[in-house]
């Protein structure tokens, strides 16, 4: 059985809300955002969905990189 991320079925707070918001701004991939936050990849995406925060990737590099590749 696999195990359950430590925030699983708990409420949401500001402070999580505040993070995701954050994290999701910076490009941030969903499994990392759901591992930072210690939830499911489906519970962010769900309540990402719920406060009208999308999660999909902007037209830059994660992270802040700024195509270092090749150099």
């Amino acid at each position: 059985m696999a195990k359950q991320p430590k925030n699983s079925g708990k409420s949401w707070t500001g402070s999580d809300n505040k993070q995701l918001r954050k994290l999701a701004k910076e490009n941030t991939p969903t499994p990392l955002i759901a591992w930072k936050l210690g939830r499911s990849e489906s519970g962010v995406r769900s309540h990402a969905s719920d406060i009208n925060l999308s999660l999909k990737p902007t037209n830059k590099s994660p992270y802040g990189t700024k195509g270092k590749r090749g150099k």
